[in-house]
């Protein structure tokens, strides 16, 4: 049976961009899954499965909705036993949701500093209008003011990094041989970067670089179906 992937698009539906959907695209990719994306704009997002979700993803498997990515990984574990595991157990869960705090608090503020402005032009009339009102709601500032910080930052960013650069120095990916739920909520963030704005986060030689080449390798390159932004 197909699962629906209710998956945050802009103008172009075939450019998805979120980091919480690319998340859960690829925990049902390293399920072996076959899923049917469903594009959802931010305006869409309270009609989804009659409004289950203030964001998505949400997945629809058969008769079960279940909303947010980390929420979607423990119920494909859970569901599909039998496939590759996404977590490895009890530590795994425990040592995901340690790499999900991080990567909010360290990698997506600075993505979302970034890269705001490339996110705003790629919404259609609508939903522009209704990103720059919540966005600058929450920063306080216009998107620009927001934007106009990041080159002093990346420095800063890139120097944030180094627990990752760390840990793959000893090994592959962040589960060890083989991705693990853990590597997709990282690679993720950084996806949601790629796709949305053309600035260059990492140096092409830096070791985080080289993983994330890796991950848009998995899974028959699904990662690179989206190119990134010119």
């Amino acid at each position: 049976m197909t699962i629906l992937l209710y998956d945050l698009v802009g103008r172009d539906t075939a450019r998805p961009f979120s980091p919480h959907c690319w998340k859960a695209a690829m925990a049902l990719a390293h399920k072996g899954l076959d899923i049917s994306s469903v594009p959802t704009r931010f305006l869409e997002v309270p009609t989804v499965e009659g409004g289950i979700s203030k964001t998505v993803p949400v997945i629809r498997d058969g008769e079960r909705v279940v909303a947010d990515s980390f929420a979607i990984a423990l119920y494909l574990d859970e569901a599909y036993p039998e496939r590759p595991t996404l977590f490895g157990g009890d530590g795994g869960k425990a040592m995901a949701r340690f790499i999900e705090r991080w990567s909010q608090l360290t990698i997506h503020p600075y993505v979302t500093s970034a890269a705001i402005m490339d996110l705003h032009a790629m919404q259609d009339e609508a939903n522009a209008a209704y990103f720059r009102r919540n966005r600058e709601q929450r920063f306080g500032k216009k998107l620009e003011e927001v934007v106009a910080a990041r080159d002093a930052g990346l420095a800063a960013f890139r120097a944030s990094l180094e627990p990752l650069r760390s840990t793959l120095a000893y090994q592959p990916f962040i589960g060890g041989q083989s991705p693990l739920f853990a590597d997709y909520i990282v690679f993720g963030a950084l996806q949601w970067a790629r796709i949305a704005s053309p600035y260059r986060l990492l140096d092409d030689s830096d070791v985080v670089a080289r993983w994330f080449e890796r991950c848009l390798d998995l899974h028959d390159g699904l990662g690179r179906k989206v190119a990134a932004a010119a």
